[in-house]
């Protein structure tokens, strides 16, 4: 053989093992990557679709455990709302091919009040050239309020604070939630109701009345109970006689004999009218304390809430998420109180001693007030109470700090924000974070 023709042979031969052996690595790596990937997406649908559960359930938290004295089938306790979030991680994880046990579905902010994040960690091997290797993916995904996002508000003599929203008429977030549990009994029956009317400001009654200016049927502006955000006109015609006989079980009551659709809510305080037929009393949404409240705190909650013409709802939903009502909390970075004011908020609301509880609730709804003028939202008050001022003023949103946006959600979830309720044009978020 010629020796030029043998050792180029050898160069082919050794170049072609060369490749062989590249291409070997090369499908060695992306069969590694591959086993990754289908772990990484296993993980973050399990993450995402668990987060969904958590949206899906949220307001079920903050329903009554009981219902005129009985099990309240709609309730969920933390522990159900994060195992079924956890069932659903798992189902959607083994459904991707995951291999995952109870113990990898974990959530960071359990302690919270109401915990809104969900972490999934996937483990599982890929075979590489005839050995395993290990995998390992992480997601967490979480539910937030948009940034910028604000409930619909109402603000006037009548009620002011949150509205919600059904078939596109405004109530107050209590009254929705009790008319969803008539709307689902009344569809039991054959029967689907229909809001024409909700929540009334002065300057509508005021239209209203100018064109139909008969106080037998249309009441002068500052008399209508619809200013209450209680008040529900509602249909069809054949769906009179049913609710006739049915709405007391919502705590819907007939406001006058010679109107069968006019439905109001009297459940929670604040919600009866007093006086002439068509006249409550002044500030009585504003007065509407919500039922958690302990009766130590009532008269303080109505009386300023009244006083700084904020939400009762939204200042209880607050003390709840920020100290339990406990007027002796302390907090690791040094807010104190009921409220959980720091010592330089309150120096400047001159509230001396801010574990003096009646006098922390003033200075807070005071400082709610100030909020609500500067940032014309909800949420970004809630954000500015949480976080400061500065950082909601520079981006104009709820900003991206993970215990402000889960105080935020917390808090408006507590007062019934979330469902129909608008959220600057969106629902609540879930979105993945890592």
């Amino acid at each position: 053989m010629d020796p030029e023709r043998g050792q180029a042979l050898i160069l082919a031969l050794g170049a072609l093992s060369a490749l062989m052996l590249g291409a070997s690595v090369l499908f060695s790596f992306g069969s590694a990557l591959a086993g990754k990937g289908r772990a990484q997406r296993a993980a973050d649908l399990a993450a995402i679709s668990a987060a969904r559960s958590m949206r899906d359930d949220l307001d079920r938290l903050f329903e009554p455990p009981e219902m005129d004295g009985r099990p309240n089938p709609y309730y969920l306790s933390e522990a159900e709302y994060l195992e079924r979030a956890r069932s659903t991680a798992l189902d959607i994880g083994r459904q991707n091919g995951a291999r995952l046990r109870p113990g990898d579905v974990t959530f960071p902010d359990a302690r919270a009040f109401a915990p809104s994040r969900v972490k999934v960690v996937v483990r599982g091997a890929t075979p590489v050239r005839g050995d395993s290797v290990p995998v390992r993916a992480v997601a967490q995904a979480e539910m937030v309020a948009p940034p910028g996002s604000a409930p619909l508000e109402a603000a006037g003599s009548g009620y002011s604070g949150p509205l919600a929203n059904r078939q596109g008429k405004p109530m107050r977030p209590d009254v929705a939630r009790a008319f969803d549990r008539m709307a689902a009994a009344a569809r039991g029956a054959g029967i689907h109701l229909i809001v024409t009317s909700g929540y009334r400001s002065d300057a509508e009654q005021a239209e209203l009345y100018k064109r139909h200016p008969d106080p037998k049927w249309v009441a002068p502006p500052g008399r209508s109970l619809h200013r209450l955000g209680t008040e529900l006109d509602l249909g069809p015609p054949s769906a009179y006689g049913w609710l006739a006989r049915n709405a007391g079980r919502f705590h819907f009551v007939k406001r006058y004999a010679w109107e069968p659709w006019h439905f109001g809510y009297t459940l929670n305080a604040g919600s009866t009218p007093s006086g002439l037929a068509g006249a409550g009393r002044p500030g009585d949404g504003r007065s509407a304390v919500p039922s958690f409240v302990p009766a130590a705190y009532r008269d303080s909650l109505a009386r300023t809430a009244s006083r700084w013409n904020v939400s009762a709802a939204l200042l209880a939903a607050q003390l709840y998420a920020e100290s339990g009502f406990n007027p002796f909390a302390v907090s690791p970075a040094g807010a104190r109180g009921i409220a959980q004011f720091m010592p330089g908020t309150a120096r400047a609301y001159g509230l001396r001693d801010p574990f003096d509880p009646h006098r922390s609730i003033d200075a807070q709804a005071r400082l709610m007030r100030d909020l609500l003028r500067r940032f014309a939202s909800v949420s970004l008050a809630l954000a500015a109470y949480n976080a400061g001022p500065a950082p909601v003023a520079r981006c104009g949103c709820v900003p991206r700090y993970a215990e402000t946006r889960a105080y935020v959600v917390r808090v408006l979830a507590l007062m019934g924000g979330f469902g129909d309720m608008p959220l600057g044009g969106d629902e609540l978020d879930v979105r993945l974070v890592e």
